[in-house]
């Protein structure tokens, strides 16, 4: 049965057009040598500021079958107060935060930082997938995707 809500069944060519820009997404940045699992550390960072459970569960899952840890994945939310990530990882988080909340965390222009340890191409992968996640996550919260044990 489909669920009313479901946008992705309503509208699967829309749907199946954002499943293309993440598989672009992650091939620029396989291409731009940004690490897989950097690139799932982004998407659980950005589904957790989205409060998106579907995709926290996803990812997280992915992320522990790359080899990621239950502990690193326990603080993710508050890298900036540990010493768990490396600069390449910390770089790609605070690009995430700022893109993910766009309004709020300063100019997403401003990218000092984040090129000390990022190339160009790193900083623009880092970003398409921040940007597809988190319409992954507006659909899978309004259509109130299943999350269960």
């Amino acid at each position: 049965m489909t669920h009313p809500n479901r946008i992705n069944s309503l509208a699967p060519s829309a749907y199946d057009a954002l499943l293309v820009l993440s598989q672009e997404s992650e091939e620029f940045a396989e291409r731009a040598g940004l690490s897989p699992g950097v690139a799932e550390l982004v998407k659980i960072r950005a589904s957790q500021i989205n409060g998106c459970a579907f995709c926290l569960r996803m990812h997280s899952k992915q992320a522990r079958e790359q080899g990621e840890t239950p502990d690193r994945l326990a603080v993710l939310s508050a890298w900036r107060e540990t010493e768990y990530f490396t600069p390449e990882e910390r770089a790609a988080l605070s690009l995430t935060e700022k893109t993910t909340l766009i309004a709020t965390a300063g100019s997403p222009y401003e990218h000092e930082r984040e090129q000390m340890v990022l190339s160009n191409d790193q900083i623009a992968a880092v970003q398409w997938i921040v940007i597809a996640i988190n319409a992954f996550n507006r659909v899978a919260v309004i259509s109130e995707f299943d999350v269960k044990p």
